[in-house]
């Protein structure tokens, strides 16, 4: 099923290259995919990852006590399993052991330890 790996905006794509229109005889757009979802209860790729045991990003996050901007260097550089969950950009994680530098210290981490956070300090 194409909701199983895409997202709206993506099973739009896919559906008006291979000539499919709406039942009013348009395009398919994003918005139409997800009235399609919501009149035959379907769930969106987001839910159906999450109920497949893959994490957000504050939750991969806080298993590997790792910060926000180490989990997205490690994705960029294919360290973890990641993959975009909705057209918003979003990104799902899969669970796993942490990576092979698993003694190095993550600043994100030990700036929150040491208290050197300037958002801890009131900078935001």
């Amino acid at each position: 099923m194409l909701l199983d790996e895409y997202t709206d905006a993506q099973v739009a794509n896919l559906l008006n290259e291979r000539g499919l229109q709406t039942g009013a005889g348009g395009a398919f757009d994003p918005t139409s995919v997800h009235w399609v979802r919501f009149a035959h209860k379907l769930t969106s790729l987001k839910q159906r990852l999450l109920a497949n045991g893959w994490l957000t990003s504050k939750q991969i996050t806080a298993q590997l006590g790792i910060g926000r901007t180490t989990i997205g260097r490690w994705r960029t550089e294919g360290r973890i399993k990641a993959r975009i969950c909705n057209d918003g950009g979003e990104w799902l994680y899969w669970p796993a052991e942490r990576p092979l530098d698993e003694h190095a210290v993550d600043p994100d981490v030990s700036a929150a330890a040491t208290g050197d956070n300037p958002t801890a300090r009131g900078a935001l």
